[in-house]
């Protein structure tokens, strides 16, 4: 099998020159004309803008893919956080403990995170960098600059049991 890419027809007579200059090709009885002055390429032809909120959430759902990430933001945020999530309709916040700055190419991003204990937490914040960039990069096309990435506390294996002791409900 051969595969074979056409750069030029292969019949001479097939492309001419019109009175202006402009090729015209007649391939296929199909005749098209090039104009000296084309339009512009797609990707000239308007503007893109990426919300905050979108970099957000793409940020935080890829943080919380890397095992050893327990949960992400600080003290406060994570008390809210699974209040909310207890109220009937809540929902988890995928960007809770994301910051992100993001300009027309570039976006930076911080992000909070509790890891569970034991994990080696210098790893755990490699591999959500990276996972993190190449999401943001692949999903929104944004250059990311920076990620920052502050441990705020260790999951302790204990700290489930005490959370399941204290509740009223089961």
């Amino acid at each position: 099998m051969t595969t074979s890419t056409a750069t030029a027809p292969k019949n001479p007579s097939a492309l001419q020159k019109n009175s202006d200059g402009a090729a015209t090709s007649t391939a296929l009885g199909e005749q098209r004309q090039s104009s000296p002055h084309a339009d512009p390429p797609v990707g000239e032809r308007g503007r893109t803008a990426i919300g905050d909120v979108v970099v957000v959430k793409v940020a935080g759902m890829a943080a919380r893919e890397i095992p050893g990430v327990h949960d992400m933001g600080g003290g406060l945020s994570r008390t809210l956080g699974v209040v909310r999530e207890r109220v009937p309709g809540g929902r988890p916040n995928v960007g809770r403990g994301v910051k992100v700055e993001v300009g027309e190419r570039q976006a930076a991003i911080d992000l909070e995170l509790v890891v569970e204990y034991g994990v080696p937490i210098t790893d755990v914040a490699q591999d959500v960098r990276e996972n993190v960039i190449v999401a943001v990069e692949r999903i929104t096309g944004l250059e990311v600059v920076e990620v920052n990435i502050s441990i705020n506390d260790v999951h302790l294996p204990e700290d489930d049991h005490e959370i399941a002791a204290d509740s009223r409900v089961e």
